[in-house]
């Protein structure tokens, strides 16, 4: 994967691809809030997890469309989503589906242009995909309000402690590739 990375012709236009696309797929996180009647949300990025868009190909879109899915049935066994959770958590997997579907269009014809892209078509662009990650956010937080407040006290509990623990690794993740 990473040789792939390498070969692009814009790495700053791949590293923001990047980001844009684990923003897409990222789970929204409860974090304890000081009224903890309203969950605050902060989303985990997970450099790991990219699969590079660089090309519009179907089996790129089925790839994503694959992790996206993985990521779906790893944060319902996590979760331990009841019986009474799961309309709750099929909204919440589809705004995931919906956001990745919206990213993955955005970032394939982004990578289908990066050869022929003017500074100020690049910048349009990314501000296309930065504009859909925050409408997507904006559309997650809602569903996933709904099913975290659904959750128990033990459930919450080890939602807060899943993700608080992914974001602190995918931070040390991000910071040692930029390092």
């Amino acid at each position: 994967m990473q040789r792939i990375f390498r070969q692009s012709a814009f790495p700053a236009a791949r590293a923001i691809a990047a980001v844009a696309f684990l923003a897409a797929i990222a789970a929204v996180i409860p974090v304890a809030a000081a009224d903890s009647q309203a969950p605050q949300i902060r989303v985990v990025l997970a450099a790991a997890d990219i699969a590079p868009a660089s090309s519009g190909t179907p089996a790129v879109a089925a790839r994503m469309d694959a992790k996206v899915e993985a990521r779906i049935k790893d944060l319902h066994t996590r979760l331990a989503i009841t019986a009474t959770q799961e309309d709750s958590w099929g909204k919440v997997a589809q705004v995931m589906r919906d956001n990745e579907a919206t990213m993955s269009t955005l970032i394939e014809a982004r990578s289908g242009g990066a050869k022929t892209m003017t500074a100020v078509d690049d910048l349009k662009s990314y501000g296309q995909i930065a504009q859909a990650h925050a409408d997507g956010i904006q559309k997650f937080a809602p569903v996933f309000g709904t099913l975290y407040d659904s959750m128990s006290s033990e459930q919450k509990a080890n939602a807060d402690s899943i993700f608080r623990d992914s974001g602190r690794k995918a931070a040390k993740r991000m910071a040692a590739k930029a390092g």
